[in-house]
């Protein structure tokens, strides 16, 4: 195996593993709805959640869906068993001040709408929009382009959120703001005539973006009530970017099963609909360095519903059916999650929501590389170190496979005029000739898949290593040196894209050109030009560990030679 040729190879896999991601992220498994689910969906305690008011007067089902659709609620974005009686754009109602609860903390900034208390606004204090900008990331957003709001409320036989509208709560406070304390409560009050009270709090804790929702429902009515806790999130269609081939992102939703611990659901898969019963699970909605997820109590059986809107997309979970008996109060809670993708808080949140860090097949290896990474940067304080430190560590532990591969690819090289001299031999004679080359082989104690087995074994860690990169929020808006202030975006000088194009090419050098086939030459040649030009558009993370690599590669080949030659393998 020539040592050209296996750049040819590693340009091809490298390829093929951009165009596999382009067509998994195109026809990703839809969720499985066959007889199991079924089953488990159509006990008896959900019966209520299929009854849907197709035709109510001034409903959505019967009018058809309202321009602007922006609201609160509607018809269909909340359990079949409720309709909207109010299509006031969020948006347009914001300045209304005594419609919403503002709230701010030292890590979220959320506006918490009355009418059914509703997240309808999430920034993210600690994540600027762009590096050194003054303007918090806003996750959660109630205008109509940029539609992403998280509903919560009471459904079932008795709920408060029902087929004559939502609950309008009201709030002791139409501002809270986290000063010193651990913990910040934002109660939302809602009575009715007949004695029913429920109590809806938001609780927020310092440093974190989980927010614990708990209704407290009192009973002081005569009679025994039913209702279940229902919780979504409704994001628009209309800005779906998802990265490029070279950085494919998913956005997207997501969930979780008993069965299943993470499943991506593709807003274009939605349109078919899924209903799953589970124990625990959550839903969720993502995007490249933030999630935003619903976690219900998670020893009891929910159910898990997504489907399209109109131009919105929604997923949904919908708690079990709760009895609170004339004269009781009972608690219900849930947790919702707004912020990074940070792994050890959300493996702590929830089974499975770790995973929303995409880390895709290789998950299994990443996450081990990502822990070493973390591990490396709370010593040395910065990222961009921590890149080229746990380069050096991969490169250093596949050293092995390197000597064996350019070894192999050395001792093939000298076995070409042998192999030449037997096709003058044979001729046309095919199995004549694989008979001679594989006694050849043997002879020579060569294997001819030596040079391309350890590159096979190699990749795995490369790609793995590609993901921690590309998936880590931990990167965004990290510095490294100098003008590098952003290992998450490109070289804005295009130095490392350069330096890397240059590397490749010296190890291109660093051996002898023996294909002959004229374009198999021209491709080795312009090979480094042609990758330079891709990782021009890769962030500086990445391309500073590819050409780390490099620059080892090259100190490896030149040690390995040299220790051939001293053994008497021609190495060139």
């Amino acid at each position: 195996m020539e040592s050209q040729r296996s750049i040819l190879i590693i340009g091809f896999l490298l390829v093929s593993f951009f165009l596999f991601l382009e067509y998994q992220e195109a026809s990703s498994p839809q969720a499985q709805q066959q007889a199991a689910q079924e089953e488990a969906i159509a006990n008896q305690s959900l019966l209520d959640l299929d009854t849907i008011v197709r035709n109510e007067p001034g409903s959505e089902l019967s009018n058809g869906a309202p321009s602007n659709l922006s609201t609160a609620t509607g018809a269909s974005d909340v359990p079949t068993d409720i309709e909207e009686s109010e299509a006031t754009p969020i948006a347009e109602t914001l300045t209304n001040t005594s419609r919403f609860v503002d709230v701010r903390t030292d890590t979220l900034h959320v506006k918490i709408d009355l009418q059914g208390g509703d997240v309808v606004q999430a920034d993210l204090i600690q994540y600027p929009v762009t590096q050194g900008a003054d303007d918090s990331y806003e996750l959660l957003s109630p205008r109509n382009a940029t539609l992403y709001i998280a509903q919560s409320g009471l459904a079932g036989t008795n709920g408060i959120d029902n087929a004559q509208g939502r609950a309008i709560y009201q709030s002791p406070s139409d501002a809270y703001v986290m000063q010193g304390q651990d913990t910040l409560r934002v109660p939302l009050i809602y009575t009715n005539a007949d004695g029913l009270k429920v109590t809806k709090t938001f609780v927020f804790e310092s440093d974190s973006h989980t927010v614990q929702v708990v209704y407290d429902i009192e009973n002081n009515t005569s009679t025994p009530l039913q209702m279940r806790q229902y919780a979504q999130l409704k994001q628009t269609l209309n800005d779906q970017s998802s990265g490029s081939m070279f950085m494919p992102t998913f956005r997207g939703a997501a969930y979780s099963t008993q069965d299943e611990r993470y499943e991506k659901l593709p807003f274009d898969d939605m349109e078919d609909g899924l209903r799953v019963a589970t124990l625990g699970g959550w839903v969720g909605m993502l995007e490249h360095y933030f999630v935003s997820a619903w976690v219900p109590p998670q020893e009891e059986t929910n159910t898990i519903r997504a489907r399209l809107s109109g131009n919105n997309a929604i997923i949904e979970f919908i708690g079990e059916n709760k009895l609170i008996n004339a004269g009781e109060t009972q608690q219900i809670s849930t947790h919702l999650y707004a912020g990074p993708k940070d792994q050890a808080v959300l493996a702590e949140l929830a089974r499975g929501l770790d995973l929303t860090v995409d880390y895709g097949f290789l998950w299994w290896l990443a996450q081990p590389l990502f822990d070493l990474l973390k591990l490396i940067q709370s010593f040395v304080i910065n990222w961009g170190l921590a890149i080229i430190i746990i380069t050096l560590i991969v490169k250093g532990a596949m050293y092995w496979l390197t000597k064996k591969q350019y070894e192999s690819m050395a001792k093939m090289r000298n076995l070409a005029p042998k192999m030449q001299q037997l096709k003058d031999r044979y001729g046309d004679d095919r199995q004549k000739m694989s008979q001679a080359m594989m006694e050849m082989y043997k002879k020579e104690k060569v294997n001819p898949m030596g040079g391309c087995f350890p590159l096979l074994l190699q990749m795995p860690i490369f790609l793995a290593l590609y993901w921690v990169l590309l998936e880590s929020v931990e990167l965004r808006h990290a510095g490294f040196v100098l003008w590098i202030t952003d290992l998450s975006v490109p070289d804005p000088y295009f130095v490392l894209p350069i330096l890397t194009g240059a590397s490749m090419y010296l190890l291109q050098k660093l051996q002898p050109m023996t294909i002959q086939d004229p374009l198999q030459q021209k491709l080795l040649q312009y090979m480094p030009v042609a990758m330079s030009i891709f990782f021009f558009f890769f962030p500086a993370g990445l391309v500073l560990y590819w050409l780390v690599s490099n620059l080892v590669t090259l100190v490896q080949a030149k040690m390995i030679y040299a220790s051939m030659e001293k053994r008497g393998i021609k190495s060139r």
